[in-house]
């Protein structure tokens, strides 16, 4: 184990070469303003399983699904885990601000000021959860300076989790397993692995892929997509549709740590809290830069695409 680092769960601790390990939850309910991203994890793995695992809670029952001002759908166990989320967040006493999927809209006059902030989907694939396929996900991440830093996607039908924070590398734990270090694949297969979105498909996609040739499609549900570009399952993930910042923030983050990119189509890496709309130009993800993924993409940038908005 000498020069590597490992996720010692014994102590819930990275541990680093001549490092001690870091702070306890407990201990850092005082943590100094600004704490380094890395020594975060242990706190937020934390409560993230205590959050996520909420949602099992209303996973096997007759919840009732509400539809939101944007027509996406919402549950009681978005509500719960976001409160969960939060308070737990808070009692951390960093002091900083709380953006969710499911809080109530903050102008950007307010958000432009903001160094640091956590950003959170309580529920990734709400469309999953209500579909019962356990492809949803809860999204955690700490935006600093626009860029995510730190980041946990939590599965909780499965227990599988991925994290990663900015000093660490990107990691993924099973169950109550060791976390394993994980790496995007290089070089990329000769017939790309691709994954897409189960719920959002768009012409601009199915154009995207017919550029590709040949390849293979695996469809799943929320941030899920990322992280098997993340582990090295997969070659590129293509979006040409809709997302907003909390959809991505945190998968970003495990990406861009075990090796891989994040760009929107024109190469530049998606970055947070720039504009007022909260909405992503259309992106990729990859994991082997010598491919030319973005030429596929080459006129592709049409009206609905954010990314033509500033």
């Amino acid at each position: 184990m000498e020069n590597e680092k490992v996720w010692n769960y014994a102590s819930g601790a990275i541990i680093l070469p001549e490092e001690k390990p870091v702070m306890s939850y407990s201990a850092r309910h005082s943590a100094p303003h600004r704490e380094e991203p890395r020594a975060l994890l242990e706190a937020v793995t934390s409560l993230v399983v205590l959050a996520g695992n909420k949602s099992l809670g209303f996973y096997h029952t007759d919840f009732s699904v509400g539809i939101k001002q944007d027509g996406s759908p919402v549950t009681e166990a978005d509500l719960a885990v976001h409160h969960s989320l939060v308070g737990g967040l808070t009692a951390m006493g960093l002091g900083y601000p709380i953006l969710s999927e499911e809080s109530a809209a903050t102008a950007y006059s307010e958000r432009m000021l903001w160094t640091r902030y956590w950003l959170l989907d309580p529920l990734d694939g709400t469309r999953e959860f209500i579909n019962h396929n356990g492809e949803f996900t809860v999204n955690v991440a700490l935006i600093v300076h626009g860029k995510p830093v730190l980041g946990v996607v939590y599965t909780p039908v499965t227990g599988i989790m991925y994290f990663a924070a900015e000093g660490c590398g990107a990691f993924k734990r099973e169950g109550q397993g060791v976390a394993v270090p994980i790496s995007v694949k290089k070089p990329a297969d000769q017939i790309p692995a691709v994954v897409g979105s189960r719920s959002h498909k768009t012409p601009e996609l199915t154009r995207y892929l017919e550029r590709l040739g040949a390849h293979r499609l695996n469809s799943i549900g929320s941030s899920l997509k990322f992280c098997l570009v993340a582990e090295g399952a997969a070659d590129v993930y293509p979006r040409m549709g809709l997302t907003s910042e909390w959809d991505t923030a945190a998968a970003q983050c495990i990406v861009e740590q075990a090796g891989g990119m994040v760009v929107d189509l024109r190469g530049n890496p998606l970055r947070y809290n720039s504009k007022e709309s909260l909405l992503n130009p259309w992106f990729l993800v990859f994991g082997d830069n010598e491919v030319e993924w973005l030429r596929y993409a080459e006129g592709l940038e049409g009206e609905g695409n954010p990314g033509l908005k500033g």
